[in-house]
């Protein structure tokens, strides 16, 4: 079906600068919601403008952002930090979890006749019980949104971030980038360009779970009630390819 909707969080960020400019050009999407902190300079986007709806919102006071009202079809969620840049554990979990969850929450209609799908940007090795703080972060958020009743949750877990422009300085992940990137020659479970996973989500917000190509090898989980379907490395970079 054509003439939906789209709302993407963090399209500032690494892989959302991309997929904001998947969900542009995509002839499936006439109405694109780019809200943020801060959004992208429309000087430096080349299609798609006429659709787009920016706005600046204070993920403190999420409630007061009208997220619900743009009635968007999919959501998609791409916002993400790090310890070292928010200053403390309890600042990466409020931004990296709360703001995640709350947002998606804020963004979710009271109409039961509207289905809704929310795609979020995860990562490799996501687990709630994970003894490190990242990714015992990022398995918790996926339980969360699996929890809020969106009628699909994907979630994608990419390795290692290739082509990622970031403002800030990560000189320990431009090592292992490269390390990853020669490896990745011989396993496609390691890494994955940006451009590939801004494509692979476009792609799975228009089709929705039960339309992923088996190839990909999604895999379902959670409880009853709290379902979501997981896109690991290989299976992105899969899905950009099979599905385009």
């Amino acid at each position: 079906a054509t003439g939906r909707s789209a709302l993407i969080l963090g399209a500032t960020g690494a892989t959302g600068r991309h997929l904001l400019r998947e969900l542009l050009s995509s002839p499936q999407f006439t109405r694109v919601g780019e809200y943020g902190r801060r959004v992208t300079s429309l000087d430096s986007l080349t299609s798609g403008k006429e659709k787009l709806e920016q706005k600046t919102i204070d993920y403190e006071k999420i409630e007061e952002a009208g997220l619900r009202e743009g009635k968007w079809d999919v959501v998609y969620i791409t916002m993400g930090t790090t310890r070292a840049l928010a200053g403390s554990a309890a600042a990466f979990e409020k931004i990296d979890r709360e703001y995640v969850v709350n947002a998606a929450r804020a963004a979710k209609t009271d109409d039961p006749t509207h289905r809704q799908r929310v795609v979020y940007l995860s990562s490799g090795g996501a687990n709630p019980t994970s003894p490190f703080l990242y990714t015992k972060s990022k398995g918790l958020t996926e339980l969360a949104l699996a929890s809020l009743g969106y009628d699909d949750t994907i979630i994608f877990r990419p390795g290692v971030l290739q082509g990622a422009e970031r403002g800030d300085s990560r000189p320990l992940e431009h090592v292992v980038g490269a390390v990853f990137s020669i490896l990745s020659k011989v396993s496609s479970s390691l890494a994955a360009h940006v451009s590939v996973v801004a494509k692979a989500m476009r792609i799975a917000g228009e089709l929705g779970s039960s339309a992923i190509p088996p190839e990909v090898k999604p895999t379902t989980e959670g409880e009853e009630g709290k379902k979501l379907t997981a896109i690991g490395n290989a299976g992105t970079i899969t899905l950009a390819e099979v599905a385009a």
